[in-house]
């Protein structure tokens, strides 16, 4: 038994989030942002917020390419990886274990996403170059 939580640990399925943290960058107008960022602390990540007037700088600043945009952008700690607007925790920490992925997005203002509304299985999130990443 001992064996196998090793191997979990030692494999990211324990840990992955335990130690992970964010910034996130959001007009300092937008209730949904933190409504998003409270999923995410919910969810066992530290979250840092940042309150700009320029969000669309930071955006561009990060290369989150202009036609995923959503209300608010994301930097893990770690990893230096993107998140654009309301994605899951869950596959945020996907995001965690692929490496070569610099970001993932919920482009828009999605309402079957955290921080907008529940998730019902059709959330499709995308990765930088507008490849599905996941569904949830």
């Amino acid at each position: 038994m001992k064996r196998l939580f090793a191997l979990l640990a030692l494999s990211g399925v324990f840990g992955a989030v335990a130690a992970s943290s964010l910034t996130v960058y959001q007009d300092p107008n937008c209730g949904c942002c933190e409504g998003w960022a409270e999923h995410m602390r919910e969810s066992g990540f530290e979250v840092k917020t940042v309150k700009t007037n320029q969000i669309w700088a930071v955006k561009e600043r990060l290369g989150v390419p202009a036609e995923l945009g959503s209300c608010h952008t994301a930097v893990l700690d770690e990893t230096g990886q993107i998140v654009e607007g309301h994605v899951p925790a869950s596959v945020v920490t996907k995001l965690l274990n692929s490496s070569n992925t610099k970001g993932v997005a919920a482009p828009g203002m999605p309402l079957n996403a955290p921080g907008m509304g529940e998730l019902d299985g059709n959330l499709v999130t995308v990765d930088f170059k507008g490849r599905p990443f996941s569904r949830d």
